[in-house]
C-alpha cells in the first residue's frame, strides 16, 4: 500500500473524472491521498472531498503564491477548519522566492503566523519551497526550538518536493521534519537522485503534486495518484533496494507524520 502524500485532487483537472482517478490509483496500490489546500477557499473544497472520501485526508492553509487571499480574518477561518477530524495538518505553507508574487519578508511573516497556528493546534505542517530551502530550513527549525512540545515525540512536518541538499536534509531530520519526493526524481537533470543516495529511506515520503510534475514516462499529461508507483520503483533503483521496501518505509513515515486512523498493510 503506497500514500500519495501531496496532491490537490480539488483542482478543475479532476472535476469530471475524480472517481475514475481515485479508482486507478487504489489498482495501482495508492490507497490514501493526502489533500492540501491553497487557500481558504481550497480548504474547503478539500474538506467537502474527504466528508464524500474515506481514502482522503486534507491539510489547511495559505500557499506563498495565494496570499493575495490572505487576511487575519481568513486565518481565523483555517483555525476552526483544522478542527474537522478529516485535517491531518497545517499546509500548504511556505515561501516561495521564484515567483516572488508577494514580498519576501511578507511570504515569511504569514508562514510563521501558520506555524504558529500549528504549534497551538499540536498539527505537523506541509511546507512548500521554491528557491527558499534554506531560508525556510531557518524559520522551521527556529519554531521547534522555541515550541519543543510541538509534536513531542512525533514528526512536525514535511518538505514537499524537497530540493535541497543531503546536509539542508540532515538538519531537518535532527528537528524532526522529514522530506517527500515527487515526479522529478525520474528525470534525467536534477539532484534529487544524488541526495536520495546519501539520506536513504528513513525519513522521506513520496507523492505526486498532481496535477503537476508528472514522471517519466508521462510527462506533458495531467499528473495523478496512480503514478506514485512509478517514484516508488525509481527511488528502489537509486537505493538499489525493492520497492516493497520504498512502499514499506514511506507508507509508516506518512501514517506516522499525518497520524493516520490507518494501519499499513
Amino acid at each position: 500500500m503506497f500514500i500519495d502524500s501531496h496532491c490537490h485532487l480539488f483542482y478543475e483537472d479532476y472535476q469530471n473524472d475524480l472517481a475514475d482517478v481515485l479508482a486507478r490509483a487504489v489498482d495501482s496500490g495508492v490507497k490514501y491521498f493526502i489533500v492540501p489546500a491553497t487557500n481558504h477557499k481550497t480548504a474547503a473544497q478539500a474538506i467537502a472531498l474527504a466528508e464524500r472520501y474515506s481514502s482522503i485526508f486534507v491539510a489547511v492553509g495559505f500557499h506563498p503564491l495565494d496570499l493575495n487571499e490572505y487576511t487575519p480574518e481568513r486565518l481565523n477561518l483555517i483555525d476552526e477548519m483544522s478542527r474537522h477530524p478529516k485535517v491531518v495538518a497545517i499546509g500548504e505553507i511556505g515561501i516561495d522566492y521564484f515567483y516572488d508574487r508577494s514580498p519576501r519578508e511578507y511570504q515569511k511573516e504569514i508562514f510563521s503566523r501558520q506555524i504558529d497556528l500549528a504549534v497551538q493546534r499540536d498539527l505537523p505542517i506541509i511546507v512548500h519551497t521554491r528557491d527558499s530551502v534554506q531560508d525556510a530550513i531557518d524559520i522551521v527549525v527556529r519554531h521547534a526550538e522555541s515550541n519543543p512540545g510541538w509534536k513531542e515525540g512525533g514528526k512536525r512536518g514535511v518538505f514537499h518536493c524537497f530540493t535541497g541538499s543531503a546536509q539542508q536534509a540532515a538538519e531537518l531530520f535532527k528537528n524532526q521534519f522529514l522530506v517527500s519526493y515527487p515526479g522529478p526524481v525520474t528525470f534525467k537533470k536534477g539532484t534529487m537522485s544524488d541526495v536520495i543516495k546519501v539520506i536513504g529511506l528513513d525519513n522521506i515520503m513520496v507523492e505526486t503534486d498532481s496535477p503537476y510534475l508528472t514522471p517519466v514516462p508521462h510527462r506533458g499529461k495531467r499528473n495523478e495518484p496512480s503514478f506514485i508507483p512509478i517514484i516508488g520503483q525509481k527511488i528502489a533503483e537509486i537505493l538499489q533496494t525493492t520497492i516493497m521496501d520504498v512502499e514499506a518505509r514511506t507508507t509508516a513515515n506518512a501514517i506516522d507524520l499525518f497520524q493516520l486512523p490507518i494501519q499499513s498493510e
